[in-house]
């Protein structure tokens, strides 16, 4: 019993997300956007925070020591940009076939964010993996989608009538995302040392927003009953769709960057940056591009749903590495 009480407490995060979802059920009027607190504009002000301490943790030294090795760059930015979307090009059809559109929409969605930052450089270090080339592709990686993931969702959701103004859209997002990021990196010198100093309390900003976006978003989907003919059997399905897509990608770009003849510290920073889909910018984006939609809540399932698998299967791959790492260190 301790042994679980104990595994809850470190897997807090994802706990919380079901907690936040559970809660949408039965208090859906309280937590919707313009409903009793105003929940849309609490989270708006928590993600610009949230950016300014990401702005403020990146360190331009780690990311110039990236920046020159550009074959993983380019692979690490089309696995994530080109690969992913091509996902949706082969298989869009099908989905909107056998799902609601609004979850054939969340998985292309899905394919076409960006990278994540954090989870993405720690299971890099973990794996033993190139972390200054990791660090550099994710910040990259944040800064491209924000004008990447709009334009690849105006051109394949645009065509099925969602209506999206592309510019306004980058221009929010650009306000909302990469502003607070410019100003935290400009406050670095100022406020680093105040920032590591309370590192445990930092670290946990971005889950906290996270979990009033979820709960938002669920509440504004329950209150607009659209979960009503959303069944177990489609849920069941989304998972195991998270799950085929993420080994497909993981095998492929480690046969793409065998093929390519990368050190085994490059491949590891390339599988684990091209393989990720952030959550933490995800959500917010949605918010922008998909404004007050009711649909909101199940587009973004599907991220929900690949983010914990990713971060559970890239854990086991990164001790893998660290291991392989460890037998191909010269005695």
């Amino acid at each position: 019993m301790i042994n679980i009480i104990n595994k809850l407490k470190k897997e807090w995060f994802l706990v919380g997300m079901v907690i936040a979802i559970l809660l949408a059920i039965v208090s859906a009027d309280f937590g919707k956007s313009g409903g009793v607190i105003s929940l849309d504009k609490v989270t708006g002000i928590g993600v610009a925070i949230v950016f300014f301490l990401h702005g403020l943790g990146l360190s331009p030294s780690a990311i110039k020591a990236g920046i020159s090795n550009w074959r993983m760059h380019i692979y690490i930015q089309a696995a994530t940009f080109i690969a992913y979307p091509i996902l949706w090009l082969i298989f869009g059809d099908l989905l909107l076939a056998y799902m609601p559109a609004a979850l054939a929409f969340g998985f292309c969605y899905l394919f076409v964010l960006p990278s994540t930052i954090s989870s993405s450089v720690a299971m890099t270090s973990v794996g033993k993996g190139n972390v200054p080339g990791a660090i550099f592709n994710a910040s990259l990686s944040s800064i491209l989608g924000i004008f990447i993931t709009p334009l690849l969702i105006q051109t394949f959701m645009g065509f099925k009538g969602a209506e999206l103004d592309l510019m306004a859209s980058i221009i929010s997002i650009s306000k909302l995302l990469l502003m607070p990021m410019i100003i935290g990196q400009l406050a670095r010198p100022l406020l680093l040392t105040f920032a590591q100093k309370h590192k445990s309390v930092v670290s946990k900003v971005d889950k906290y927003v996270i979990l009033l976006i979820v709960y938002n978003a669920f509440c504004n989907s329950v209150a607009n009953r659209i979960w009503d003919s959303f069944s177990l059997q489609m849920l069941i399905t989304s998972i195991l769709i998270c799950v085929v897509v993420l080994l497909i990608m993981v095998h492929l770009i480690q046969w793409g960057a065998r093929r390519c003849k990368f050190e085994l510290a490059d491949e590891v920073a390339s599988v684990f940056c091209g393989t990720k889909k952030t959550l933490a910018a995800g959500i917010p984006m949605a918010t922008v591009i998909f404004g007050s939609n009711p649909d909101l809540g199940m587009i973004l399932l599907p991220i929900m749903l690949y983010h914990p698998i990713q971060i559970f299967y890239c854990a086991i791959l990164a001790n893998r590495y660290a291991e392989q790492s460890k037998q191909t260190k010269p005695a």
